[in-house]
C-alpha cells in the first residue's frame, strides 16, 4: 500500500513544521510505489495497443515526496516537478509515434533530459486511466456535476463509452456529457 500523507506546509531549511500531526517527513514512498497505486487504479492491460502508458523515464527506486498531476508534460509542468522534486504523472503520452531517440536538440527529447538530470521521474496513464472504472470520464462528469450511469456503446472487450446525467442544479439542457472508454 502506498503510504499517503497530507500536508499544508513543511520547511526542511528551519525548524517550520506545520500541517496533520501524522505527517512524517521521514516516511516515503518510492517511484515503484506510486507506479503500483497507479497501476492498480488504471490497468496497463486497459489501454489501447497503439498507446504508450507507464514509466517514461525514472529510476522506481527512487523515494518520491510529492507527485505532481498534469495532463501534458510541458516545460511548464516539468518545471513544476523539478521545482518542487516531485514525480509527474501526465494523462497524454510525451513519446508515442515513432521514436526513434530522445536527443536533448528536440522539444520532447530537451524533457526527457531535464527531468533525468533532476532525478525526477515521468509517468503516463492514458487510455488505461479512459477505460478504467472509475476513470477520467468519471473525474470530468463530477466535475460539471454529473454522474456516469452506464455504457452506450458497450464492446467486447469490456470498454465502453459512458452515459452521464445531471446532478442537482446542474439538470439544465446541454450538460450531457459522454466519456469514451479506452478510446
Amino acid at each position: 500500500m502506498l503510504p499517503v500523507q497530507t500536508k499544508q506546509t513543511w520547511s526542511t531549511a528551519g525548524s517550520l513544521r506545520t500541517g496533520p500531526a501524522h505527517y512524517d517527513p521521514r516516511v516515503t514512498a518510492t517511484v515503484g510505489d506510486v507506479i503500483a497505486a497507479l497501476d492498480e487504479a488504471y490497468p496497463p492491460g486497459l489501454a489501447q495497443e497503439w498507446d504508450a502508458v507507464g514509466l517514461v523515464c525514472g529510476d522506481p527506486a527512487e523515494p518520491v515526496r510529492r507527485v505532481v498531476f498534469a495532463v501534458d508534460a510541458t516545460a511548464e509542468t516539468v518545471d513544476e516537478a523539478i521545482t518542487t522534486g516531485a514525480m509527474l504523472v501526465v494523462h497524454h503520452p510525451l513519446l508515442l509515434r515513432g521514436v526513434h531517440g530522445v536527443g536533448a536538440d528536440t522539444a520532447k527529447g530537451a524533457l526527457v533530459h531535464r527531468m533525468i538530470r533532476a532525478g525526477s521521474a515521468l509517468f503516463t496513464a492514458h487510455t488505461n486511466a479512459d477505460a478504467a472504472n472509475p476513470g477520467v470520464s468519471d473525474a470530468l462528469a463530477a466535475v460539471l456535476g454529473l454522474t456516469v450511469t452506464g455504457p452506450l456503446e458497450p464492446r467486447p472487450d469490456g470498454r465502453a463509452v459512458r452515459r452521464v446525467r445531471p446532478q442537482g442544479r446542474r439538470r439544465a439542457a446541454g450538460h450531457h456529457v459522454g466519456g469514451a472508454r479506452g478510446g
